[in-house]
């Protein structure tokens, strides 16, 4: 959520949202007195706190992201690789780092009230279809396509030739071969991308949120 000229990213969140998480933060949530999240994970602050105490008199701002994908799609690698097509609506908001309280205490409510807000854009969100506030759509770059098509042809070139080589040697065990080593790599890689879908994440912060920060 935090991003700066250096480039510096920090999720508050600290986790995947859950439905068993979310419900674990909310009991966090009211013990401590804060309004419930319908969105959003209880952010953790500490975090957030020490960056910007670190990061006075280096950096101007502080830009909080929310992002969406329409159709209430879940991306995955796995679809990317697929070909598939997502669309999303990001609404960034700059917030100067000098209206970010000094105290510690101060700036985890700050943070919190931060995160209601962005629990109040996503319920708008949801309801209208759009983020409020000035629309912008960035143009399309032709030079993007032509550098995607120039390293793809300087790194794909020798893959093709290797293929053109094994087929045209018309050795049955050398095609048999390379047939078994790209289907035991696709197996691989799709099985090593499935870990990363989010009903199969860990069970990190499900118990975590019940500590203090």
């Amino acid at each position: 959520m935090l991003a700066c000229a250096l480039k510096f990213l920090l999720y508050c969140e600290g986790t995947r949202f859950t439905e068993k998480k979310h419900r674990v933060s909310m009991e966090v949530a009211a013990s401590k007195g804060l309004p419930a999240l319908k969105y959003h994970l209880l952010p953790r602050t500490k975090g957030f706190t020490t960056a910007v105490q670190c990061l006075r008199g280096t950096v101007a701002a502080v830009y909080d992201v929310t992002l969406n994908f329409r159709g209430n799609k879940n991306p995955s690698l796995l679809g990317i690789l697929y070909g598939k097509k997502y669309e999303a609506d990001m609404c960034v908001r700059r917030f100067p780092l000098e209206e970010i309280p000094l105290d510690e205490k101060e700036a985890a409510q700050w943070l919190h009230k931060l995160y209601q807000e962005k629990d109040a854009l996503q319920e708008m969100y949801n309801q209208k279809g759009v983020f409020p506030g000035e629309q912008f759509k960035p143009a399309r770059r032709p030079w993007t396509l032509l550098n995607f098509l120039f390293w793809a042809t300087v790194l794909l070139s020798p893959l093709f030739s290797c293929v053109f080589g094994v087929f045209a040697s018309g050795s049955p065990l050398l095609i048999l071969t390379f047939l078994g080593f790209v289907g035991a790599a696709s197996f691989g890689v799709r099985r090593l991308i499935g870990v990363t879908e989010i009903e199969k994440g860990s069970s990190y912060g499900n118990q975590e949120f019940k500590k203090k920060e």
